[in-house]
């Protein structure tokens, strides 16, 4: 039986990502400092280790000492605090004894019947899979009820708690609302899930892109563009990447359109102009949804390019490669990884292989034919 490793090692251009088992957190770090790590971890003291560098530059062994200790004090003494259901949390929690209202949603063959305590807790969840939506299905394969209580959002599924979460939480429950989901559609449990993250997933049929960019750099109107002009959306804004082939996953949330989008969009698709609009008062955004062109939420693709994907008036084509360093310290802050030690070495490994590319664009048009060329290439 072997031991889990309790750091793992990625050397990246000039510098090297650690990720400690202990808190799930990844940092990257100078090459000396992560060699360090992995002496400390490996057996060596201390003390051995700041002899055997003073030896070797000019610098003081108390010095060298104290600045161990201190690095082993803030990555190699915590404990990764998880927020774990407890049972006697879940006790105390009475579940209404009537839900007002239930959505049923059919995705692949799998039906699923939420229920909800009124049109708040509908409006956290809805929106996004309205066009899901089933009528009077005879039964459904899996349950999940959401209701407030005590100015907290409560989940369960199954008739298992998941779950609670303050009113300023509510992307936190949205995301976990999103994970059961993705466990029950592809049937897959927490534990075979590499990692889930904050960008949109585009297909061409036989592989797939990630995009990313800041709200406002216009991802996902990049996204209803380009499935406009035969791509497909797999996934927007909650991307899942399983542990066993590093492939995404569809995910068959609709994508979310801001205001300033519809005159961009609204001749490719009409409908968008009689959606129901929603005000995000607290994200400060209006939004309307635009149903993912994805038939098959079944399908699994490998992905082996990120696209950090930036709109800008008047702004030259500009398709460039760029550091895989800044484009991992933007990808990981927004991102759910998983703890589980081999599930960490899967992600480096991916992560090594990718390409990453930033597109800056004012021309539909030119972006659109540079995101075919990428796929192509």
């Amino acid at each position: 039986m072997t031991t889990p490793k309790k750091i793992l090692l990625l050397p990246i251009e000039d510098k090297t990502i650690v990720w400690f088992a202990a808190t799930n957190e990844y940092v990257v770090f100078e090459n000396e400092v992560a060699n360090i790590l992995q002496k400390r971890i490996s057996g060596s003291s201390i003390d051995e280790i700041s002899l055997e560098i003073s030896s070797k530059m000019d610098i003081p062994f108390t010095e060298i000492k104290d600045f161990i200790e201190n690095l082993e004090e803030q990555f190699l003494n915590k404990t990764l605090v998880e927020n774990i259901p407890l049972e006697k949390e879940a006790s105390k929690i009475q579940k209404p004894k009537k839900f007002e209202i239930s959505e049923t949603y059919l995705i692949n063959d799998v039906i699923c019947k939420v229920s909800f305590l009124s049109k708040k807790e509908r409006e956290l969840v809805h929106p996004k899979f309205a066009h899901l939506v089933i009528e009077n299905a005879p039964l459904h394969h899996h349950l999940f009820e959401v209701f407030i209580r005590n100015n907290e959002i409560i989940l369960y599924v199954n008739n298992s708690f998941i779950g609670t979460w303050h009113p300023e939480e509510v992307h936190y429950f949205q995301g976990k609302f999103s994970m059961e989901l993705i466990q029950k559609i592809h049937q897959k449990e927490e534990s075979k899930w590499m990692g889930v993250f904050h960008a949109s997933a585009v297909s061409d049929g036989k592989q797939s892109i990630l995009f990313l960019g800041d709200s406002g750099n216009g991802k996902s109107t990049s996204l209803a563009l380009l499935q406009a002009n035969g791509f497909t959306c797999l996934a927007d804004d909650f991307v899942p990447i399983a542990a066993e082939n590093k492939e995404v996953y569809s995910f068959p949330a609709a994508i979310s359109i801001k205001k300033n989008s519809l005159q961009v969009l609204d001749s490719l698709y009409p409908s968008l102009a009689d959606a129901i609009e929603y005000d995000y008062i607290r994200l400060n955004k209006i939004v309307r949804y635009l149903p993912p062109n994805n038939s098959d939420f079944t399908t699994h693709l490998p992905c082996k390019k990120l696209i950090f994907i930036k709109y800008e008036k008047e702004a030259d084509l500009q398709v460039k490669s760029i550091s895989k360093l800044d484009a991992f310290q933007q990808l990981i802050p927004d991102s759910w990884l998983s703890p589980l030690p081999e599930n960490a070495a899967l992600f480096l490994d991916w992560f090594a292989q990718l390409e990453c590319f930033q597109i800056k664009y004012s021309e539909n048009e030119k972006m659109i034919a540079a995101v075919r060329e990428l796929f192509e290439g």
